[in-house]
């Protein structure tokens, strides 16, 4: 769009140039339509100038906000190995734990992870006896708690303690 507005501004100039060299400078009086066409073809290369500028701002603001995302996605990330790492999961149900919080049903567990269902529900019984959450939503709202709060999760190295809803409610969790 902006090139075919560059374009019809630099043939509305070179019509103007055109213009102003066929004019006959002693043909007197004033040259309304030569003044009509240099304002209507300043205003259009005025607004290309804006609109280039509006564009490339657009474009800075977008790469700045998919900065912050890819920022965000790695704190939340970060967040949920810290849970896993106090859980202290097994590399099995730490895989099927990120599944889990990523919305998988049981038979989509089994089915990436190549596994019987009765298998991936054993991990699932493992985590919430290891997370002390009663079910999935119980465990997501603990990882989301913890985000909304903005308190840092207790690694495994520092936690003594597994953190658990209760915990959080009794203070306990950083």
């Amino acid at each position: 769009m902006i090139a075919a507005q560059v374009i019809c501004g630099s043939l509305f100039a070179l019509d103007i140039a055109n213009d102003l060299l066929l004019t006959d400078p002693a043909g007197g009086g004033p040259h309304w339509h030569l003044a009509v066409e240099l304002v209507a073809t300043v205003s259009l290369w005025a607004a290309i100038v804006f609109e280039v500028r509006y564009v490339l701002g657009l474009l800075r603001r977008k790469a700045q906000l998919e900065r912050s995302v890819a920022q965000a996605s790695a704190a939340v990330q970060d967040v949920i190995e810290a849970f896993l790492d106090a859980w202290r999961l097994t590399a099995a149900e730490r895989d099927v734990a990120a599944l889990l919080i990523k919305g998988l049903t049981i038979a989509e567990i089994a089915g990436i992870r190549g596994s019987a269902e009765g298998t991936v529900k054993a991990h699932l019984n493992a985590i919430y006896r290891k997370s002390g959450a009663r079910n999935r939503a119980d465990l997501l709202s603990q990882i989301i708690e913890h985000l909304l709060e903005s308190q840092p999760v207790a690694g495994a190295a520092e936690a003594e303690t597994v953190p658990t809803e209760r915990q959080s409610a009794q203070g306990a969790l950083p």
